[in-house]
């Protein structure tokens, strides 16, 4: 039996290994970036699966025992979080986090299950998690003001996550806005990817598998598929049994002062109408599917990815060059330039000039408006949902394997982070299939 089984305790060999590893890829990443990649070899991954049943028990019991600030900073300094130990577990215990939002008072709303899923919405304080009730999904409006919440009956719009009630808007018929007097099968409403409310709290943006539609109290308006899309595919001969409704990758984003709403899907160009919901830009994009769209915290600025397998790339546009603008695949037009190559993004956010995304491979990346690298910051698994504080001071994400963190931005970098910034990860929340309830680490 080696030393490090024989002598150490379970606890001891975990931080052992995620402090190695974590100090190890940091070199390499250090390395690499200053001299090149050439010749590199990768740190060598420790093996640590004989310590989950450990870990998973001395988890669980600092879950029960009091929550007190100084006691949960000393479980996360002798069972560092890391990515790597849990691999073993996720393909079963991992489950998509679609939805995430960080309140004022630095609790936070999350929606738990994949879009297609049932699925909850919950309320994460310090220590606890509280399910609310009958709620299937929910979003915040892009100054952060207005709330959508999802139920059976209806979407209803609130001023503030527990505030009054400012509208009440009908699910829309999935067939809505389709050509007159085709003969479809009825479909069942639309289970929201995203739902967003506009700053005025009348209107909210439905994204879907079924379709992407804004919502108010006159009804539904549909922006995908397009009505033209849908009359060209009939007027080549496609059969209206065969009309292809749905969308892949759907994603919306609406500017914060709601003048501007991005819209896209697998199939064909970014589109980017304005607030009276006439189509204004058709962006190529820089990979082959459009996957993501954000607008910046001050709205004068638009992120575009597009992706291919777990890769991809995203163009950046001023906002005042977006009526008119029409670019084909791979443009080099100056107004879209390239801001990052690599990353295929699930989620983003924006503090001042940069935009922070989180790519498929579990790694936070920020860079400047204008493509410069800032730094990089590793949480493990693809990301699928995140939000920053109004101060910039506070990011929360969450990944496809039901794991939430909360991290303290431009603070000293503890040293089982994997990172090249100076942000310290000070709140891990595990939602796992087979746990009887979330844990927090």
């Amino acid at each position: 039996m080696s030393e490090t089984h024989s002598n150490r305790s379970p606890q001891q060999q975990w931080q052992h290994a995620v402090m190695i590893y974590a100090k190890g890829v940091n070199r390499y990443v250090e390395t690499g970036t200053r001299e090149g990649w050439d010749g590199l070899k990768e740190p060598f991954m420790p093996r640590t699966e004989h310590l989950l049943e450990a870990w998973q028990a001395a988890l669980e019991q600092s879950n029960q025992e009091d929550h007190d600030p100084a006691r949960r900073e000393a479980f996360r300094q002798a069972w560092p979080p890391a990515h790597f130990p849990l691999s073993p577990r996720l393909d079963e215990q991992g489950q998509m986090i679609p939805a995430l939002a960080l309140l004022d008072d630095g609790s936070m709303l999350a929606r738990i299950g994949a879009p297609y899923q049932a699925g909850s919405v919950v309320h994460i304080t310090d220590g606890r998690v509280e399910t609310l009730e009958q709620l299937e999904f929910f979003g915040v409006c892009p100054q952060r003001r207005y709330f959508a919440w999802a139920w059976a009956d209806g979407i209803q719009v609130t001023d503030g996550w527990n505030g009054p009630q400012v509208s009440r808007l009908d699910w829309p018929n999935p067939l809505a806005g389709l050509p007159a007097g085709l003969d479809l099968e009825p479909r069942e409403r639309p289970a929201p990817t995203a739902l967003i409310p506009f700053p005025d709290g009348r209107r909210v943006l439905l994204v879907s598998a079924d379709g992407i539609f804004v919502l108010q109290a006159e009804g539904a308006t549909r922006l995908l598929r397009r009505l033209e899309d849908i009359q060209q595919d009939l007027k080549e001969g496609v059969l209206a049994d065969d009309l292809n409704l749905s969308l892949c990758m759907e994603h919306g984003a609406i500017s914060a002062d709601g003048q501007w709403i991005a819209v896209g899907e697998q199939c064909g160009s970014h589109l980017v109408f304005d607030a009276s919901l006439r189509l204004v830009a058709q962006i190529g994009p820089a990979g082959e599917y459009p996957h993501f769209a954000c607008f910046n915290q001050r709205g004068d600025r638009l992120l575009l990815n597009a992706c291919h397998f777990y890769h991809g790339a995203s163009l950046g546009v001023a906002v005042a060059d977006l009526p008119g603008l029409s670019t084909d695949f791979y443009s080099d037009d100056p107004r879209t330039p390239v801001l990052q190559d690599g990353a295929r993004v699930y989620a983003a956010a924006s503090r001042g000039d940069e935009f922070i995304i989180g790519d498929a491979h579990g790694y936070l990346r920020a860079f400047s408006e204008t493509g410069e690298e800032r730094w990089q910051h590793y949480v493990g698994s693809s990301f699928s949902a995140m939000d920053i504080s109004p101060d910039g001071k506070t990011l929360v994400a969450a990944t496809y394997a039901g794991i939430i963190v909360k991290i303290a931005l431009d603070t000293k970098r503890p040293d089982w982070q994997i990172g090249t910034g100076e942000h310290h990860e000070t709140q891990r929340w595990l939602f796992w299939k087979d746990f009887a309830k979330p844990l927090q680490w």
